[in-house]
């Protein structure tokens, strides 16, 4: 390696050490010590000057953005509880509030299940105990809403999925009409008229959201490109959905990354 190289990683480490360091609240990051434990010192550090030190220093995503986003995946995932309420944690030090990581999390079951939003309502619990009490934040929502004062819970989902996702939404309930209607209804009642016109995030941070956890799955092109469309939709950029995708390969995988770049693309051509 050249001395130019090797003072490039120099300075994306001790970028990236600083910035965990807020993260994480301590002077010496645990994921450092776990890679030294197993010989692998050099790759912890490799690690963390390149996801910490470089990709979150990204313009186009601020920190509390790839916080939420990071949750949302994690959640989806399933699998890395110990990871999610590092993330939690860390969120909280940049700016998020226990609302809107609760939400976040709550967002994710209508994509990832119930369970997976238990065992991540779980290690929300954990992430919190013995922190002080936290202020009651206000809604991140306009006084005004397109559902504003609408009772009944289908139509006040059909005024929310409008707002988000358009005539894509539309389409997508139109086509189960034939085979699955109660499913129809049960996303527009519920996804929509019950989960995203709950207070404490906005819809521009609903679809950040939802996009990391379909990103997260794996499975979820379509929804995925619904969801994009909808993100551009309530006022988010192409830059945020690509640095979105960009942040969620280091934990979602490069696979799951380059097909949603792909998703990406399309949505970007169509509009």
């Amino acid at each position: 390696m050249s001395d130019l190289q090797q003072q490039a990683r120099s300075t994306s480490f001790a970028q990236g050490l600083k910035l965990i360091q807020q993260l994480g609240g301590a002077d010496r990051p645990a994921v450092l010590d776990l890679f030294e434990s197993i010989g692998e010192a050099e790759f912890g550090e490799q690690c963390v000057g390149f996801i910490y030190g470089d990709v979150y220093h990204r313009p186009g995503l601020p920190l509390p953005e790839r916080q939420l986003a990071t949750v949302a995946a994690l959640t989806a995932l399933g699998y890395a509880g110990s990871q999610l309420q590092f993330h939690a944690k860390a969120a909280l030090n940049v700016g998020c509030t226990r609302r809107q990581l609760i939400e976040a999390v709550i967002h994710v079951s209508s994509f990832a299940g119930f369970p997976a939003t238990l065992n991540a309502l779980t290690a929300l619990k954990a992430a919190f105990d013995g922190l002080p009490d936290e202020e009651p934040a206000p809604s991140e929502e306009a006084a005004e809403v397109p559902w504003a004062g609408i009772e009944d819970r289908y139509e006040r989902g059909l005024a929310a999925m409008k707002a988000v996702d358009g005539e894509a939404g539309e389409k997508v309930a139109e086509a189960l009409k034939d085979i699955a209607p109660d499913l129809a209804a049960y996303i527009i009642e519920f996804t929509f008229g019950e989960i995203y016109t709950r207070p404490h995030l906005s819809l521009r941070h609903r679809e950040i959201v939802t996009i990391a956890a379909c990103v997260a799955l794996g499975t979820a092109l379509p929804q995925l490109k619904v969801h994009i469309h909808g993100l551009l939709n309530v006022g988010g950029t192409e830059q945020e959905v690509v640095e979105t995708v960009l942040h969620l390969a280091f934990y979602c995988g490069f696979p799951a990354a380059l097909n949603a770049i792909a998703a990406a693309r399309e949505v970007f051509a169509q509009r």
